[in-house]
């Protein structure tokens, strides 16, 4: 009896061996809370926060067969059991998918439960680079979100799985534009009062979460909040995408846009979300080399912590100095001018008096002053447009001197912008106007030769008194 013992012995070292060297991928797997599983998130976005939740526990599986014994987790039990058009449950509390249903949809409806219902994620990893690894997992299915907004995916540990972000991050574009050209950019010019045109072009993508816009302009700038318009291939956004607010803003910002989830939602390719608006340049306009910005940024993902960098457009006005001198450059007091849009005729142009020898032109609705005047014989006029030419009329001279002629062209170069004065003398810069002094001319009804006729006739006097006097002497 002990020879088939031996044989039997080595019968099961045999099957043992074999059993041993079989694929573990086929395996059913039994108790699978035992912390085997693993994520591992690859192209990870450093400094985002990543979360993954438990949705089903793995009870077994066979990978070969394709065979996976799946329960609802007790967060998640309730809620979906009344997803029907994604899970179905047996009376065991199995869970099966749902033949040709939407998995995107269902991460996302699973991901909008568990925020609702302040569902933990069995862990949550912060990226310190290009890959988020996590283990120590109970097998399951899993929703893995992230702050970025873009990955939201399904997947079962078993024990392992990757998934990769996306790394569509929203992308967002600032443009002015140039009234002279009608062409979109970074920069333009404009005079005070004029009406300026922005543009924001957000490259919103699929996956996108939780988008807000903020927008920034420069005291120089008045946002005409009625002017705002949302538009997606050139046809307006409807309103219930989107809520603006331009009051009661605690942040600095002149506006703020924000998106309905619900539209966000239905975005599956790359999208231009555009939003024009308009501004008006007003008095307290910087003078160029300063630029009045607006500038733009989106907020998203998660309590909106994520955010792009700003981007801003410079909008420019320029000034110009205007120095009277007489015929040695020695500056020159008590003209009086007027602006006027035209070499000859025309229309004047009205101006504000910002202080003594200031001034700046006139916005939509205000009166100017009747006439300017220089002191310390300089002037500067600000608020003018790189793209026009005015042009300056002497309506009264100092006294003493001759009225110009003929208007003097104030055109924004760079030679006009700053003017050099020292010691009452013009040096360099600005605007010359010179003034040229009047001649003392001949009179008439004057004492004219009068005065010589009286000396004359006095010395004439004189003589004969003294002949008549050593006349009576003899």
């Amino acid at each position: 009896m002990r020879k088939p013992n031996k044989l039997v012995a080595l019968i099961f070292a045999i099957l043992a061996s074999i059993a041993m060297l079989l694929p573990t991928s086929a395996y059913a797997a039994k108790g699978t809370n035992d912390n085997s599983g693993s994520i591992t998130i690859n192209d990870a976005e450093s400094g985002h926060t990543y979360n993954a939740y438990q949705v089903l526990v793995l009870e077994s599986y066979d990978t070969d067969k394709g065979a996976y014994s799946y329960k609802a987790n007790d967060d998640w039990a309730d809620w979906l059991k009344g997803q029907t058009q994604y899970v179905s449950i047996d009376d065991q509390g199995y869970v099966t998918w749902v033949k040709d249903a939407d998995a995107a949809a269902f991460a996302k409806a699973a991901l909008a439960h568990a925020k609702a219902n302040s569902i933990q994620p069995a862990d949550t990893k912060t990226a310190a680079s290009t890959t988020v690894n996590f283990t120590g997992l109970n097998l399951g299915y899993y929703l893995v979100d992230t702050t970025v907004g873009t990955l939201c995916s399904l997947d079962t540990t078993t024990p392992g799985v990757e998934m990769n972000e996306k790394n569509d991050l929203p992308e967002i574009k600032k443009d002015v534009k140039e009234d002279s050209t009608g062409n979109w950019g970074e920069e333009n010019t404009v005079e005070i009062g004029d009406t300026v045109e922005f543009k924001t072009t957000i490259t919103a993508k699929k996956g996108a979460q939780s988008y807000e816009l903020h927008d920034v302009m420069s005291e120089g700038l008045t946002l005409n909040a009625n002017s705002i318009k949302v538009q997606v291939a050139d046809s307006d956004l409807a309103a219930e995408n989107y809520t603006i607010k331009t009051t009661d803003l605690n942040d600095g910002c002149d506006f703020e846009i924000a998106f309905a989830q619900s539209y966000l939602d239905t975005i599956t390719a790359d999208t231009e979300i555009v939003v024009t608006y308009t501004a008006v340049v007003n008095e307290d306009v910087e003078v160029f080399e300063d630029p009045n910005t607006n500038k733009t940024q989106l907020k998203f993902g998660d309590d909106h912590r994520d955010e792009t960098t700003w981007d801003e457009t410079r909008t420019y006005t320029y000034k110009v100095d205007v120095v009277k001198t007489d015929g040695d450059n020695k500056v020159l007091d008590g003209a009086q001018f007027k602006l006027y849009d035209a070499k000859t005729d025309g229309n004047e142009i009205a101006l504000v008096k910002v202080s003594d020898g200031v001034y700046r032109l006139a916005k939509d609705g205000e009166t100017g002053v009747g006439y300017i005047t220089t002191v310390n014989g300089q002037l500067e006029i600000k608020g003018f447009d790189a793209n026009t030419n005015y042009y300056l009329e002497e309506t009264k001279a100092p006294d003493g001197y001759n009225k110009l002629a003929e208007r003097v062209e104030i055109a924004v170069v760079d030679s006009n912008l700053e003017a050099s004065v020292s010691n009452d003398t013009w040096q360099s810069g600005g605007v010359h106007v010179v003034n040229k002094p009047g001649s003392l001319l001949p009179t008439t009804g004057g004492i004219g030769t009068t005065i010589f006729y009286a000396l004359g006739g006095a010395l004439v006097l004189g003589v004969i008194a003294v002949f008549l006097a050593r006349k009576r002497a003899k």
